[in-house]
Formats: structure tokens, C-alpha cells, sequence
């Protein structure tokens, strides 16, 4: 099977004024469509800086990454920017909605950049309010929700465009133990329906939940486990 992405032997440097900071070191992997992949670690490993590469967000000083086969770094910002509206949804530890919309309204964001008819929007923001449960939230601003309700209206906002690929960093950071717990259920539902799921997090407990685990430490991915 052909990988829906693969990293080779990236790394990447920061430049600072105390001297480069290698934040990835040789860092290769694969993973298909529909797979599910935890990484964890301790702060500064490189989790978040490796999820912003496979995300196409940023580069890799070297090495290289390909996304259903095309190498990332030979295309232009616009083509990397298509991939990221069509084909990758972002999930994070602070949500990022944005304040003065409503649920439904956040939802609808990347649809209409995606120049999906107005219509066929309405229709599908509802859909995914009603699979994360906030269906009767949708006219509700952030403001308004509570921290567990965001975040699942920021997974619903992220699934809008069908992405292949979900990538999600410390996305029970902010939540407590009960809500943690239901977006780690999300989680699974939205790898089980077929997404591919890569998950950022210090959460041991979220990160034994995926078949595929990564373990980093200093830039580098130390351990590779498999549950059996």
C-alpha cells in the first residue's frame, strides 16, 4: 500500500542567537490511510515541530516529506496550501475558534474557502455538529461553551473538508479528565469512519488508545511500539 505520507531522514534547525537548535534529528516514517498514530514525549522532544511538518505547515531543514506521493517541499506555497484546506484538518490544545462566530459559523470557515456552495455547507456543518453531539450548540459563540464542547466543535470544524489526514496536538490539554475522555472517543470514531489520525500528546493514557505509538526524545524517535 502506498503511504499517505512519508518523512525521510528529516531534521530541522532553528537558528538562535546561543547557537542552531536541532528540534528533529533523522527523523523517517510511514503511515498509510486510516491508520491511527500517537507521539509522545517529553517538552521540547520535537512532537510538535514533526506534526507541523507532516501537517505542511512548516519545512524541514533537510530531509524530505511526501504526501500521497508528492514531495511537499518541490511544491509551491499554493499547492501546499490546497493540500492543507483539502486534504489535512488541524486540531489543537487551545481550540482557536474564532470568538466572535458561532459553533455553526467556525464550522463553515474552511468550507467557504474551499468555495463549497453555500447550501451544501449548511448541510454538512450541521451533519458534523450532530457527529460530535453539539448539534443543538450551533448558535452558541465560544464564549458560550464549555472547554470539552469547543474542542469537539473545533474537531467538527476540522473534518469539514472530509480531510484524509487529522492531526491533532495535545488536543485534551485543556480539559479535564471527563472531557479528555470524550475526545479521546471522538478520536477513535473519526479514525474508525476511516480519517487517519496523528495525535500530539503528554496524555499516556490517550496515547495507549492508538494500535501505533512513537516515543521521542531529544529530536529523534526513541522507541516504536505496536499494540498487539
Amino acid at each position: 500500500m502506498t503511504p499517505l505520507i512519508e518523512a525521510r531522514t528529516l531534521g530541522k534547525v532553528f537558528p538562535m542567537g546561543g547557537g542552531p537548535v536541532h528540534a528533529l534529528r533523522d527523523i523517517s516514517l510511514q503511515m498509510c490511510a486510516g491508520e491511527y498514530l500517537t507521539i509522545r514525549g517529553p517538552s521540547g522532544c520535537g512532537k510538535s515541530t514533526l506534526l507541523h511538518i507532516l501537517g505542511c505547515v512548516d519545512t524541514p531543514t533537510s530531509g524530505s516529506l511526501l504526501f500521497d506521493s508528492r514531495d511537499v517541499g518541490s511544491l509551491a506555497d499554493a499547492e501546499r496550501s490546497e493540500i492543507r484546506l483539502r486534504s489535512i484538518g488541524f486540531v489543537f490544545q487551545r481550540f482557536f475558534l474564532l470568538p466572535m462566530l458561532t459553533a455553526a459559523e467556525n464550522v463553515d470557515v474552511p468550507q467557504a474557502e474551499a468555495g463549497v456552495p453555500k447550501a451544501d455547507r449548511r448541510r454538512r456543518t450541521m451533519e458534523l455538529l450532530e457527529y460530535v453531539g453539539l448539534a443543538h450548540r450551533a448558535d452558541h459563540r465560544p464564549s458560550q461553551l464549555s472547554g470539552g464542547e469547543a474542542q469537539r466543535v473545533a474537531i467538527a470544524r476540522a473534518l469539514a473538508n472530509r480531510p484524509r489526514l487529522l492531526l491533532a496536538d495535545e488536543p485534551t490539554g485543556e480539559l479535564d479528565r471527563a472531557n479528555g475522555e470524550h475526545i479521546a472517543e471522538l478520536l477513535d470514531r473519526v479514525q474508525s469512519d476511516g480519517t487517519a489520525v496523528v495525535v500530539v500528546t503528554h496524555d499516556g493514557a490517550l496515547a495507549e488508545r492508538a494500535p501505533r505509538r512513537l516515543l521521542m526524545r531529544d529530536g529523534r524517535i526513541e522507541q516504536e511500539e505496536f499494540r498487539r
